[in-house]
């Protein structure tokens, strides 16, 4: 009856499947350990290292596997299955360790018991409820269709029946007619938006932030336009699905071939260090607003008693694929400095698109120590545990330089904007603007877990010794 609930917001399902499957691990671990050794076989302390390492083992596997990713959804229910039982023995090796090692000194929940009250809750919640229920959302991402003939009707058809992604407009070929619209319009039974032609791709990608661009062409009439469209995509970082025929591919990493198409991505996929990293990001920035707290706390006191206006400074900023989000910051400005920027243009010290001054006149003198040592930044964490950032990444623009910026520079849109960076431990002010985006560049090409992990370490001394503030 699922009619009854209406549209579900987006990524509804999936956020309530990854917490009650965590919810199902530790009850299959409480259940398991009293069935197998009644009310006092396991301390409390024991219990919560069982279920706390089969809930960790379990985010880092379906995270690589991207089981919770909501094109996933789009599987068949058999290999929705086999992920599901995939998932389910992974957490039950943990246990299974944690028997062999913990065996004489404690009375750990057995493995076959745990798997055999797990898997069924799990699969159940999967197929007979996730599944039937993601239909009901709203859709999740926007895509850009190239093309207008059978190909690109084929492929609207099967995404608005799937539900999960909404389709912001068509960019016809050259030598498509005005009868192929037409028949697109009908089959579609809606209004479709045709937004320019594939010469003008590159001007309507930069008005327009989508998730991913499906090439829907024929190899053998488009040839050259749709190599073009994945030059273009490539350049500017953008995710783009081809039809299975073989492109030549300059920077794009192939991530898999699914409903037709060959889904790449503008950088070389690394799930397990990826699980990792959003992993580090989450237990990271909540031990750091913890542990920081006091300092949060007496800045926000002395922002509030020294200056009038709000503690905390929010900006629209551009996110992963230009999607935008509103950033935290301490307050370091006056409550004007937006309208006296204009005034101080003539005054930047910085190249290309952004606004950087040494000696800014519109920061308050509590501002101007917290900005120094990047305190001022620290209200991002909050960002970083919302998955709106990371701890590592290009630092996130506003969208008015993301407007100026050349083809080339946009690609760094394509991954998570982080609160440090190259740019961050390189002299920051002291970098002109080219300098860093070819840094920003680097990152992406080259980005590895053990990379992340060195900049944060170069972070700390860069920081203290407030270099190359502004």
């Amino acid at each position: 009856m699922t009619w009854l609930l209406g549209r579900l917001s987006s990524g509804l399902t999936i956020r309530v499947n990854l917490f009650a499957d965590l919810i199902s691990l530790f009850a299959g671990a409480v259940l398991a350990a009293r069935i197998a050794h009644g009310p006092a076989g396991i301390s409390a302390n024991q219990l919560l290292a069982v279920s706390a390492g089969a809930c960790t083992i379990w985010i880092l596997v379906s995270t690589a596997l991207r089981h919770y990713d909501p094109a996933a959804l789009d599987r068949r229910r058999g290999d929705d299955l086999a992920m599901v039982t995939v998932l389910v023995m992974a957490a039950g090796t943990w246990v299974a360790l944690v028997q062999i090692v913990a065996a004489p000194l404690a009375s750990p929940p057995p493995p076959g018991l745990f798997i055999a009250l797990v898997w069924p809750a799990t699969v159940a919640l999967r197929l007979l409820a996730v599944r039937p229920l993601s239909g009901r959302e709203n859709p999740l991402e926007e895509v850009l269709i190239v093309g207008t003939g059978p190909m690109a009707r084929l492929t609207g058809q099967d995404l608005l029946r799937r539900g999960r992604r909404r389709i912001v407009g068509y960019v016809p070929f050259s030598n498509e007619r005005e009868g192929d619209r037409a028949l697109l319009r009908r089959a579609m039974q809606l209004t479709v938006p045709i937004i320019g032609n594939c010469d003008e791709l590159e001007s309507v990608l930069r008005r327009t932030a989508v998730a991913e661009v499906y090439i829907a062409g024929n190899a053998r009439k488009h040839e050259d336009e749709m190599q073009r469209a994945i030059q273009i995509c490539e350049r500017m970082g953008i995710p783009f699905a081809i039809p299975a025929y073989t492109f030549r591919l300059e920077r794009a990493w192939p991530l898999s071939n699914r409903d037709g198409y060959l889904h790449c991505l503008p950088y070389e996929e690394k799930p397990w260090q990826m699980a990792l990293k959003r992993l580090f990001d989450i237990v990271c920035s909540a031990t750091a607003l913890w542990v920081l707290a006091p300092l949060l706390v007496a800045v926000m006191v002395l922002i509030k008693i020294t200056s009038r206006g709000p503690i905390f400074f929010r900006q629209e900023r551009a996110g992963l694929r230009g999607k935008p989000f509103t950033v935290l910051k301490f307050r370091s400005m006056v409550v004007n400095a937006d309208d006296l920027r204009r005034s101080l243009a003539d005054r930047n010290e910085q190249t290309g698109p952004v606004f950087k001054m040494r000696a800014d006149p519109r920061v308050t003198w509590v501002g101007r120590f917290i900005r120094r040592y990047s305190i001022d930044e620290l209200p991002q964490l909050v960002n970083v545990l919302r998955g709106d950032m990371s701890i590592v990444g290009p630092r996130p623009p506003l969208p008015e330089e993301v407007a100026q910026y050349e083809p080339w520079q946009l690609r760094r849109l394509c991954v998570c904007p982080g609160l440090t960076c190259i740019w961050q431990v390189s002299g920051r002010s002291q970098v002109s603007f080219e300098q860093w985006m070819y840094m920003d560049m680097q990152y992406i090409d080259d980005w590895s877990l053990r990379r992340d992990v060195d900049l944060i370490f170069k972070t700390l001394p860069a920081v203290l010794t407030g270099r190359g503030a502004s």
